[in-house]
């Protein structure tokens, strides 16, 4: 039989090789493989500290590599900038949102397509309003006015304005109450059956695994095991160390 020519795969969007990081002296990463396939979901799940954040830092060029390499679409980045990786498509939801108070909300978007040209951002401006309608009605407001939920959307719906090839969101549910922590994992999978490719770094190992297509945990600095989301929640390992079960 010979395979089909649709069959040919497309590179992954993000492969992680081999990667190490320091922080002077001490080793953060050591030897992270980890890949993030178009439309993919993705989850990192690991305990305070594990260093999931240092790892997207470094994908995001904040934190220096100090071996391996950080493909995206098959290019090299691992020494890029991190303006330059903005550009290429990777855009971050910081842990703690980190929105602009002062600053309306709609003008909190605008800065989320710095990148693009003009003649887009009233375009995808309608977009963020239909995916996040809160946002809508609210728009000319202060960011700072917002709850904590509105604000992790206000974020989210900012980064979605660099209209990334790669939304890496850290810790969305960080701070939120149970209520909103649904509402937002709920936002999280409509982004993803909009085809956006995502990398979920999350310490709710639960909520993050329930809807990964593809789960890591990351223990001291290393991945110590990966699979598909729902097979790694049904995993003893995992069950006992983060799910308290």
């Amino acid at each position: 039989m010979h395979a089909q020519p649709s069959a040919a795969k497309r590179p992954p969007v993000l492969q992680i090789k081999g990667l190490t990081s320091h922080y002077g002296r001490i080793q953060a990463l050591h030897g992270i493989d980890l890949q993030v396939g178009e439309g993919q979901l993705v989850a990192l799940v690991g305990a305070n500290g594990a260093g999931k954040t240092t790892l997207l830092r470094s994908i995001s060029g904040v934190q220096p590599a100090s071996g391996g390499s950080i493909l995206l679409y098959e290019a090299d980045i691992t020494r890029m900038t991190p303006d330059k990786r903005v550009r290429a498509g990777i855009c971050q939801v910081p842990e703690g949102r980190q929105v602009f108070g002062p600053m309306s909300i709609e003008d909190n978007l605008r800065l989320g397509a710095f990148t693009r040209p003009q003649s887009d951002v009233a375009d995808d401006m309608e977009k963020m309003y239909t995916l996040f309608p809160i946002l809508k009605e609210k728009r000319l407001l202060p960011a700072g006015t917002l709850s904590g939920g509105q604000q992790q959307m206000l974020a989210m719906a900012r980064a979605l304005m660099g209209r990334p090839k790669l939304l890496l969101l850290d810790e969305p549910s960080m701070g939120l109450a149970p209520l909103l922590v649904q509402e937002i994992f709920r936002i999280i999978v409509n982004l993803k059956s909009h085809g956006i490719t995502i990398l979920l770094v999350e310490q709710n190992a639960h909520a993050a695994l329930s809807i990964a297509d593809i789960g890591y945990v990351i223990e001291t600095g290393t991945i110590t095991l990966s699979g598909p989301g729902p097979a790694l929640l049904n995993n003893e390992q995992v069950k006992s160390a983060y799910l308290g079960m």
